[in-house]
């Protein structure tokens, strides 16, 4: 298998970035107000498809709305599940004007668009209908992006075959814009502190509610200004920060308290999903040994198609 890991510096489309990231979370609270929860806040985040992202269906109007981003042709599509369908293009504007199409687009297909019109996890929030400033729309950008996220899907999915735990889907988490992946030890975790920017403490501290190895992948913000991947545990053990991780390019960002990868270390490698897997493996194996995860009981080798686990 041979993927697709295109070039994706972060300045020259940041404020397009800005801009998609706000969009997901118009369409992720969409999600969010209409599906029941789940552990972890699951139920609220986007996934990878053939075309960009998408909700999966969604319990509304008459039996299920999917609402995806099509980041190849760039449109904003919205399907019922009585043959309804809308949708409008990916193109520039403000986030205001995505807000009321959005909407709109749901009325259109017999769905219920209310849902909190606030942004979280980023800084200085701007209620979305108030948020009229002029966003750019660099197509070309988006689409190498979501390149990047169908590579990075794939060896994030391969990655999750090895674990016989509890493990989360692959998902794009619309608040801090990040693909992630999340392994638990199966032990409780102690009460989070809380205090994330525009992120009530009681969805915190129940997402963080056990103990956890995640990994993940941003396209720049949040803290870093370029692509990269990234690796925490909660709580972090012992010397977690002084563990030496694989491949080279990997190192203890101490502002972020996490590790990092940038994505042009995984990019430029011999063998980038090598090299992507070697710092998913390192970095929770660092967490498990350092926290005392029993690691025999919640491991197993990783899936191989058509083949049955041995057991």
């Amino acid at each position: 298998m041979s993927l697709e890991w295109p070039d994706i510096p972060y300045e020259p489309w940041r404020d397009t970035c800005s801009a998609l990231h706000l969009y997901t979370q118009i369409v992720g609270k969409y999600r969010l107000a209409r599906t029941p929860w789940i552990n972890h806040s699951w139920h609220a985040t986007l996934y990878v498809n053939a075309r960009g992202l998408t909700t999966s269906l969604v319990p509304d109007g008459p039996g299920g709305v999917e609402v995806c981003f099509d980041l190849i042709d760039h449109r904003l599509i919205g399907s019922a599940t009585d043959g309804r369908t809308a949708q409008f293009p990916l193109a520039p504007m403000s986030v205001a004007q995505f807000h009321r199409r959005f909407r709109d687009l749901i009325g259109s297909i017999g769905g219920t668009a209310k849902f909190d019109g606030r942004p979280n996890e980023v800084p200085n929030p701007i209620p979305f209908e108030e948020d009229r400033a002029e966003r750019p729309y660099a197509a070309d950008a988006v689409t190498r992006f979501f390149h990047a996220l169908v590579a990075t899907d794939q060896v994030f999915k391969r990655f999750r075959t090895g674990y016989l735990g509890k493990v989360s889907p692959v998902h794009l988490f619309w608040g801090s814009f990040d693909l992630a992946v999340t392994r638990f030890s199966g032990r409780s975790a102690p009460r989070h502190p809380g205090g994330i920017p525009a992120l009530p403490d009681a969805v915190t501290r129940e997402a963080y509610s056990h103990e956890v190895s995640s990994a993940g992948f941003w396209p720049g913000g949040g803290g870093v200004d370029f692509p990269a991947f990234y690796s925490y545990a909660y709580p972090a053990p012992n010397g977690f920060a002084d563990a030496r991780p694989g491949p080279d390019g990997a190192y203890f960002d101490k502002r972020l308290g996490e590790f990092l990868l940038p994505y042009d270390a995984v990019r430029r490698a011999s063998t980038p999903e090598a090299a992507l897997m070697s710092f998913l493996s390192s970095t929770y194996q660092a967490a498990a040994d350092l926290g005392g995860w029993d690691r025999a009981a919640l491991e197993c080798p990783l899936g191989l198609p058509g083949r049955p686990r041995q057991v």
